[in-house]
């Protein structure tokens, strides 16, 4: 059988789907591969392009008529979550813009959330790519924007200032872990494909695990940044037992998600 798969380029997805893509032993799927940034799979999902996907978590309330949310191959996690940066200085300025990384991102909806508790009513914002946001705050084109992926580890190196760690705010506020993003499936398949789709998901994980060497070269091709280390940093803190299983605690955080999302 054959399905589209759309994920992003990021290292913990390329970990996640990487045996998958190159084909498992006895699959019945042949996957047709869609790498794009996570704003652009949000988009492709939106408009029902796909058969399975990564994508942010909070734009699920708005296609769980059309997919099935899984239970495997997302992002879940502590201690993971987007960053609000300053190219200039260590105070957040409510009046000024503030550039994020796609307007339907879990990121985006996590600064909301730290905005609303914080200082109430709408903040003034931009969006762009995720690293459109990180190149700009190094030229000091954006003042202060969300960052994501890779970029966590490597701010402090660029010379950036930290104003607020979403996903520390959003774990105080909430007792919950970090939901960034979730894999879907076409809600018109039966609940044995989705199960089909979930223990391949699964078997690919599993054999990403137990290789002897965590970054592969399609990972490094894949990756936004060169630094190994940075890409092993990545992988460790982003693949965990959630993307396995999102469990009773992973479903709590995507319900405090989408209550909140609901409420905007």
């Amino acid at each position: 059988m054959r399905l589209s798969l759309g994920i992003s380029t990021c290292p913990n997805d390329t970990f996640i789907y990487e045996a998958l893509i190159a084909g498992l032993s006895r699959s019945p799927f042949e996957w047709d591969v869609h790498f794009a940034d996570v704003q652009t799979l949000n988009e492709m999902v939106l408009r029902g392009e796909l058969d399975v996907a990564k994508v942010s978590a909070q734009i699920y309330p708005q296609v769980q008529d059309r997919y099935h949310c899984l239970r495997c191959g997302g992002a879940i996690g502590y201690g993971c979550g987007p960053l609000l940066l300053s190219s200039t200085g260590d105070v957040f300025d409510s009046s000024a813009p503030t550039t994020l990384p796609g307007q339907n991102t879990t990121a985006a909806l996590l600064f909301k959330f730290w905005y609303g508790h914080e200082f109430g009513g709408k903040p003034a914002l931009n969006y762009a790519l995720f690293n459109e946001v990180y190149n700009g705050l190094l030229v000091r084109k954006i003042t202060q924007g969300v960052t994501i992926h890779e970029h966590r580890f490597t701010w402090k190196r660029d010379g950036l200032h930290i104003l607020q760690d979403l996903g520390a705010y959003w774990e105080t506020k909430t007792a919950s872990p970090i939901p960034l993003g979730i894999a879907v499936a076409k809600r018109e398949f039966s609940a044995d494909l989705v199960q089909q789709i979930e223990a391949e998901i699964r078997e690919s994980l599993c054999v990403a695990r137990n290789r002897e060497k965590m970054v592969s070269p399609f990972i490094a091709q894949k990756a936004q940044i060169d630094d190994e280390n940075v890409i092993v940093s990545h992988i460790k803190m982003f693949v965990n037992d959630f993307s396995e299983n999102i469990g009773e605690a992973g479903k709590r955080s995507l319900d405090h998600l989408w209550t909140f999302s609901n409420r905007l």
